[in-house]
């Protein structure tokens, strides 16, 4: 007699020594400190939170402006906007340690000594499972060059992080570069455990009327669909670049998406702009490619990474 049991998949992943439940992560920055989307479902239900941008003292971010939409994306400039890591510390993590997922600290700051300041205020911490470096921030004793944009300043603020932390160690590339695989390299000799592969591309949209530029910062960070095409190329090639794994970010909207990225390389994902248009995208992502594995009669997502057939 046939069962009707519905078989089980396994999407279990691991990201350098960190273990998922399954590959679904939220976007640092889209996602807030997780208590807002708390009201529409089980935050444990997801792999991974990435949490809201953090730097060694409050922020206030950019003049408003700051968000415009694009043809099949969004423009922000925040500015990196927080309430430091001690209010962090003290008001946010008490709430995030109720949820059974993990949560990772995206850190950021404007000279490496902020970086290792922050990463040594969180060793140790209850709750915290691993750290995400932004390296996109503009180093202000290099006149104002991203941290990211520079093997040699990578490979400088990746070691300062690595030496003060055991956390798992996730560094968040920049695609405003010419060549990210450098990038890439940079931050796995200098003791990255995995690579967060793209930040938001840097563009700036126009009103015509005014003739100003539709954000108070005049540019700003591109994200949602239009990239995606972007984030996948560059995924695909820093996955034959370094042997980290990778967590594919860009313009991932539903399941397909998030399954191109697998497919590419990645070993995880992180879900963004879709959180602004629906703040059940994340686990209606994770069904969908449970469905896609159960339809496809894959026993195990980590099957399909890297599985991309080019010959």
């Amino acid at each position: 007699m046939a069962s009707n049991k519905r078989k089980k998949t396994s999407l279990a992943v691991s990201i350098g020594g960190l273990k998922l439940k399954n590959p679904i992560l939220t976007a640092s920055g889209t996602f807030g400190y997780g208590e807002d989307f708390a009201e529409y479902f089980d935050l444990g239900r997801l792999g991974g939170i990435v949490v809201k941008g953090l730097s060694l003292k409050p922020t206030l971010g950019n003049p408003p402006p700051r968000i415009a939409e694009t043809p099949a994306g969004m423009l922000n400039a925040i500015g990196l906007q927080n309430i430091g890591i001690e209010r962090f510390i003290e008001e946010k993590l008490p709430f995030l340690r109720k949820f059974d997922t993990k949560i990772l600290v995206n850190i950021y700051g404007h000279s490496i000594n902020e970086y290792s300041a922050i990463a040594e205020r969180l060793e140790g911490l209850a709750g915290v499972h691993g750290i995400e470096v932004n390296i996109s921030c503009p180093n202000v004793k290099k006149g104002g060059m991203a941290f990211g944009t520079d093997p040699k300043e990578t490979h400088k603020v990746v070691q300062a992080v690595r030496k003060k932390t055991s956390f798992p160690l996730i560094v968040k590339l920049s695609p405003n570069v010419t060549d990210i695989t450098a990038i890439a390299r940079a931050a796995e000799d200098a003791g990255a455990d995995a690579l967060s592969v793209i930040n938001t591309l840097l563009g700036m949209a126009v009103d015509i009327d005014t003739r100003r530029p539709l954000l108070g910062n005049i540019t700003g960070g591109l994200s949602g669909p239009a990239i995606k095409p972007v984030a996948l190329r560059m995924v695909w090639q820093v996955h034959q670049s370094v042997k980290l794994p990778l967590i594919g970010i860009g313009g991932i909207m539903e399941a397909r998406d998030a399954l191109e990225f697998i497919i590419c390389g990645a070993s995880a994902v992180q879900i963004g702009t879709a959180n602004f248009l629906d703040p059940l995208s994340a686990v209606n992502i994770l069904q969908g490619i449970e469905d896609y594995l159960l339809e496809n009669r894959i026993e195990d997502i980590k099957a399909l990474k890297g599985s991309l057939q080019t010959g």
